[in-house]
């Protein structure tokens, strides 16, 4: 079984790709209004898919807080930094 929840992935990489693929199926249908739909429905694609990147950027910093966090617990046992030689 994957690591990552199937939804997860659905979400990041499933729904962005469906959304474009619907939007390029209006493109080809032509006219004023199925274009405009065309390029809504690309445009949504291309928010979730920056949505998705801001939120794993913010994910990111949890871990470096909880590597700090795990360095001075460290430092308060030792009295030195865990990358600082004796």
């Amino acid at each position: 079984m994957s690591s990552r929840p199937t939804l997860l992935v659905a979400v990041r990489y499933g729904l962005p790709a469906l959304l474009v693929i619907v939007g390029i199926a209006f493109l080809a249908v032509g006219g004023s209004a199925p274009t405009a739909a065309g390029v809504m429905f690309i445009g949504c694609a291309g928010v979730v898919v920056v949505a998705n990147v801001l939120f794993r950027m913010g994910a990111s910093g949890d871990v470096e807080r909880q590597e700090e966090e795990a360095a001075r617990h460290y430092f308060d046992q030792h009295g030195h930094w865990p990358d600082e030689a004796r």
